[in-house]
């Protein structure tokens, strides 16, 4: 009776200590609820109605429902097919990619490199954080920056032209398609490898390094090691890694937008769907801004399913 007696206590005495932790909850779905959930149901709801604001009276126009209206302006102007949202989805994920693909595979050789104890590499605190500093910087004053060097009497093209003589003709970086995604995509990748690396950095530390030495012993090398138990182990992180990668990818803006100056070029190019959305919103039209805000969630959505059960059937065939 007395073990029993005691056992009731110590569950009550946890349950009073579980409490805590719900009260300490309290204010994330106070202010989730408030600055997330609500704003998301009133962007739905609004999506279904004609709405417009004059700025010259500082009023709204009479809101009134229109359906599904706001969302077929997206894909018909009037009566032709509006190809635009397509275009720009293209474009968002072509640069996303083109930044991801460096990033996630410089980030696997410098997590792996910096894990390794036996690689004794000096300076490695000092390496981790030079790496990582990019990510403190605004992406903004990276735009800026970028947009000043690439110009076209910019000191990379003058450097090109004037010094080294390796163009003809002095060169405008954003007025190449190639050449302004790469920036884009160059840009992207210097503000994110260094999280990308610490996090596949924890990632491996946190495997039992028993795996590596059994594994040694029956004769893999490093290559089949890296290939047989780290990248299997590090499948939750990674699948982490591209889905909030593709996250930021979609919602892709302000550097795109401060190097080209809001235009998109060349010919809309480097134009993605939050810079067409901020197109909307400047002409004041907040339904079409709303139901294409409702899009947007629901392609980031999609495809970050379809990552996540891409990765994880994968996983289980390879269990099977």
């Amino acid at each position: 009776m007395a073990a029993n007696d005691k056992k009731s206590t110590n569950n009550k005495r946890a349950v009073n200590y579980n409490k805590w932790g719900y009260i300490f909850l309290i204010p994330f779905f106070v202010a989730f609820i408030l600055y997330n959930l609500i704003p998301l149901g009133m962007t739905v709801y609004y999506s279904f109605f004609e709405k417009y604001f004059d700025a010259g009276t500082g009023t709204w126009s009479s809101v009134q429902f229109v359906g599904f209206s706001n969302y077929i302006k997206l894909f018909y102007d009037g009566y032709e097919f509006d190809p635009r949202i397509f275009k720009y989805l293209l474009n968002t994920i072509i640069m996303w990619v083109l930044g991801f693909i460096p990033q996630i595979v410089v980030s696997l050789v410098l997590a792996q490199w910096f894990s390794d104890n036996r690689l004794k590499i000096r300076g490695s605190r000092f390496f981790k954080t030079v790496i990582y500093l990019p990510n403190l910087i605004m992406a903004s004053a990276f735009a800026m920056l970028f947009s000043a060097l690439f110009d076209k009497t910019g000191p990379i093209s003058s450097l090109l032209f004037d010094k080294l003589h390796w163009i003809n003709a002095a060169l405008d970086f954003t007025k190449s398609v190639g050449l302004a995604r790469f920036l884009v995509a160059f840009m992207n990748f210097l503000m994110w490898f260094g999280n990308t690396t610490i996090l596949l950095m924890a990632g491996i530390m946190g495997i039992d390094e028993s795996l590596y030495e059994a594994a040694e012993v029956d004769g893999a090398n490093s290559i089949q090691r890296f290939t047989r138990i780290t990248l299997p182990l590090l499948k939750p992180i990674l699948i982490y890694v591209v889905i909030t990668s593709l996250i930021g990818g979609i919602q892709m803006y302000d550097v795109p937008q401060i190097l080209t100056n809001g235009s998109g070029d060349p010919v809309t190019k480097t134009t993605t769907l939050i810079m067409y959305l901020n197109q909307i919103l400047v002409s004041k039209n907040y339904g079409v801004g709303g139901a294409l805000s409702v899009i947007l969630f629901l392609i980031t959505g999609g495809l970050s399913l379809v990552v996540y059960n891409f990765m994880y059937s994968k996983k289980s065939k390879e269990k099977s």
